[in-house]
This record gives C-alpha cells, sequence and structure tokens, in this order.
C-alpha cells in the first residue's frame, strides 16, 4: 500500500527524529563549508546544493508503481557510488526516493544528495557498527539506536510498545535513516512494490524521510526550506552543519 501526504498527522502528532546512533559511534562533527544553489560555497553558504539523479530509461514512474530502486540510471548509480563512496545500494535507495519526490513534489527540491548527507550522519548509509545494506534494500543487521531517556538525548517515553524498537520504556531511532517509532507511523512510505513499508529497508525509509522532509521544509531549494527539512531531522546546528557538508561533498563529487 502506498500513502499519500494529504492522510498525514500535522507536525503536532510527528515526533523528531533523533540522530543518537552517530553520536554513539562517535561520528565528527564537521564544519559546514558547502555551497548554496548557484553561489561559490564557502563557510558562509547555509544550504546544500540541489543534485538530481537522472531516471533509468524505459523505467516507468513510481506512479505506475515501479520500485524506487528501478528508477535511477544504472551506470549513473556505478558512477557517483565510486566517485563518493556511498554503497550502490545506499545510493539506489536515496536516489529512488528524490526522483520520486521530484514525481510527485516537484516544488520541493529534494536533491539525493541531502538524503545522503543524511544517511551518513544517522548509520554511515547502513553500515554502522559493521553492518550492510542487503541487495534486497534491508540492512544485514539491525541498527537500533540508544534509549532516548533525556540523558544526552532527547526524551521519548515509549510510544509503540515495543513493537517497532524492542524498548517498552524507551523510544530508540531505528532504521538506515533513523526513524523514532512515532515518526515512523506517520510518515511510513512503502517503496519497493511489497506492500509493507519497513524501517529497516533503505528504500523504504529514504522515501519516508523524503516525505517528511518535503513537509517540514517546503521548499529546499530554498535557504529557509532546507534549513527547517533538516531540522525536522534534528534542530542541533551541528547536525545541520555535518548534513550540509556531506550533501555537498556528494554532489561536488558526483559531478566530477
Amino acid at each position: 500500500m502506498r500513502f499519500s501526504l494529504s492522510s498525514r498527522s500535522g507536525p503536532g502528532a510527528v515526533a523528531r527524529v533523533a540522530t543518537v546512533l552517530a553520536a554513539a559511534a562517535g561520528v565528527l562533527v564537521l564544519g559546514g563549508c558547502a555551497a548554496a544553489p548557484g553561489g561559490d560555497g564557502g563557510a558562509d553558504a547555509t544550504y546544500a546544493v540541489f543534485a538530481e539523479a537522472p531516471a533509468a530509461s524505459g523505467a516507468g514512474s513510481y506512479a505506475d508503481g515501479t520500485p524506487t530502486a528501478l528508477l535511477a540510471d544504472p551506470a549513473w548509480l556505478d558512477e557517483v557510488a565510486e566517485a563518493t563512496g556511498i554503497p550502490r545500494r545506499a545510493l539506489q535507495g536515496y536516489a529512488g526516493a528524490a526522483l520520486v519526490s521530484a514525481e510527485v513534489r516537484p516544488e520541493c527540491h529534494l536533491g539525493w544528495n541531502t538524503l545522503a548527507g543524511i544517511g551518513w550522519v544517522e548509520s554511515h548509509h547502513g553500515t554502522i557498527f559493521g553492518g550492510a545494506i542487503q541487495e534486497n534494500g534491508i540492512t544485514s543487521d539491525l541498527i537500533i539506536g540508544v534509549p532516548l531517556d533525556g540523558v544526552g538525548f532527547q526524551e521519548i517515553p515509549d510510544t509503540d510498545a515495543g513493537a517497532v524498537d524492542g524498548d517498552t520504556e524507551w523510544d530508540r531511532a531505528v532504521g538506515p535513516m533513523q526513524f523514532v517509532p512515532a515518526t515512523w507511523a506517520a510518515w511510513a512510505t512503502e517503496a519497493n512494490g511489497d506492500g509493507v513499508p519497513d524501517i529497516h529497508n533503505i528504500d523504504d525509509s529514504s522515501l519516508s524521510a523524503a516525505e517528511y522532509l518535503c513537509y517540514s521544509g517546503g521548499d529546499l531549494g530554498t535557504e529557509e526550506g532546507w534549513q527547517a527539512a533538516v531540522a525536522g531531522y534534528n534542530e542541533s546546528p551541528a547536525y545541520l552543519d555535518e548534513v550540509l557538508e556531506y550533501a555537498d561533498r556528494y554532489a561536488s563529487e558526483a559531478a566530477g
């Protein structure tokens, strides 16, 4: 089943996505030195370039039922995965979600590189702690964050009786894009054609993240929109800086 944005809950019902795994793994927070669309880059740039992925020839569309992993051009995926170091299967998820966004929400201007920047910070593209994204799009090991008990992180008491994160006391962020259960309940979107949104699947989680980012930011081709979208994931300025750094780095490397 695929879901439309019109059926989603408003922002009051949506929990923030916590980036607990990145912090737990000791990921370095990098200073933002990226380019705004049309700009020259540098330390004052404050939102990511809008990088587009080319569609595969004859792949069809999301509206026609094509799985998002099949939407991006395979040759482009090979080249960009090699140029950026993003695992190809993760890149398929990001690029496919961005192509769907361009199809159903063209006013959002969500680049695959923004999803990739978030994916790096959240789970190192599903490879954190030695795991990987398998060919079916599911992480080889469950990626579940620390309890959000208010000690160093946001406090979120259990909202799902442990159904998503296995914790009946506190919520935890889950999957390669690190959704907390309440956010996943509101924004879970099926991307690969099997009818069931899977928080551990890079295609489903990337498309869910894309829809949430577009909802949170509106037009990500603007400074205000891009920052609001990323703040919807995590309000920390350091988080925004790191996503920005990687998003623009990936766009630059992909462009050669």
